[in-house]
């Protein structure tokens, strides 16, 4: 396994991004060394609150959450899943599995020994870490996601999945425009909801130079749609990282991916997300069935608006039966960002056993 390693020089002009680095060796089943990075922000004697993100983002999205949490007295862990951030990047597609993905978390966690956890976990973060919890849930107390969920689609239909694959191996070309597009209608309740996410894999995976900045940021702030088109634009001129119209915010979640190279776990994993049967079926229905007979606190925090994971929250409220659902809080896929007080409160009142 060939392992890539972000220089820390360009995490240097990240703004609002003080925490200092913690590393981890972990290694992956070939033998070969893998370090994760993770934050440690907060009283140490605190609750503490396990925070991961998921794709194609890293953990300057919990950056600011962590000054409300902290000031709350509650010990922020934010890692930065492998592929993404300060963690080291696998350099092939075949590097890059839902299960590779929970073994390498799993180490980290037992390796760094944290216990009596509080989890959220939105979009991968969720996905992975509601398998952690399946595994250790000796290193668990309570648990929380948002905007994810564990997919299990057994029944669906060879249609659907010979339309998916079929369509994943066309030479259609999508742009980050077009993609959003479709995907915006995932919920429409109109098709199977893997007939539209399959954009999102296939541009995902077609692009070798995924403009990550622009699209993590176009979910987070205004931007001006001219500015948008101008900044992609100069991105596929290969000079996105001298664009004027680049943000803050864009450059933060470009930083990890000096060249195309770095990108391959952003571009490899959305095709993971088991939303038509693949080879975590068995895996998920465990977990599932963990969840279904668990006594630990659960409680769902979804946006309510997010196209993508608007009709997983019923899933995840069928799959946990003791489950409490918080009020919906909007601000879109990522809300940790758009709506970080909002989502603090409620992560503060539950870890203070106000939803009890």
């Amino acid at each position: 396994m060939k392992i890539l390693r972000t220089p820390d020089k360009y995490f240097k002009n990240i703004k609002d991004y003080p925490f200092s680095p913690i590393y981890t060796n972990i290694y992956a089943n070939d033998g070969t060394e893998i370090r994760i990075h993770h934050i440690d922000e907060g009283p140490k004697d605190g609750p503490i609150l396990l925070a991961m993100h998921g794709q194609p983002v890293w953990s300057y999205l919990y950056s600011k959450m962590i000054p409300i949490l902290t000031k709350s007295g509650i010990r922020v862990i934010a890692p930065d899943l492998v592929g993404y951030g300060k963690s080291d990047k696998p350099s092939s597609r075949d590097d890059y599995s839902y299960q590779n993905q929970v073994d390498w978390m799993n180490q980290w966690l037992l390796n760094n020994n944290f216990h009596d956890i509080t989890f959220f976990g939105q979009d991968w973060g969720g996905l992975i870490g509601l398998r952690m919890i399946a595994d250790n849930p000796e290193k668990f107390i309570k648990i929380s996601i948002g905007n994810t969920g564990l997919p299990y689609n057994p029944n669906t239909s060879d249609e659907v999945i010979n339309k998916v694959n079929e369509f994943r191996k066309s030479k259609i070309k999508l742009t980050p425009f077009s993609m959003s597009k479709e995907v915006s209608k995932m919920d429409s309740g109109i098709t199977h909801p893997a007939l539209k996410f399959m954009y999102w894999q296939k541009l995902c995976w077609d692009t070798k130079d995924l403009p990550v900045g622009l699209i993590s940021s176009t979910m987070m702030e205004k931007i001006p749609k001219i500015n948008i088109s101008l900044h992609y634009f100069m991105h596929k001129l290969g000079m996105s990282k001298i664009s004027p119209y680049m943000t803050n915010l864009m450059k933060a979640f470009e930083a990890p991916f000096p060249s195309p190279e770095y990108k391959m776990g952003c571009r490899a994993m959305p095709s993971h997300v088991p939303i038509i049967p693949d080879q975590s079926l068995k895996a998920q229905k465990l977990a599932r069935e963990f969840f279904s007979n668990t006594d630990k606190p659960f409680l769902s925090i979804f946006a309510g608006n997010d196209p993508v994971t608007n009709n997983m929250e019923k899933d995840v409220l069928k799959m946990v039966p003791n489950a409490i659902k918080a009020p919906q809080i909007g601000g879109g896929h990522f809300y940790q960002w758009t709506k970080p007080n909002e989502l603090s409160k409620v992560l503060v009142d539950f870890i203070e056993n106000k939803y009890d």
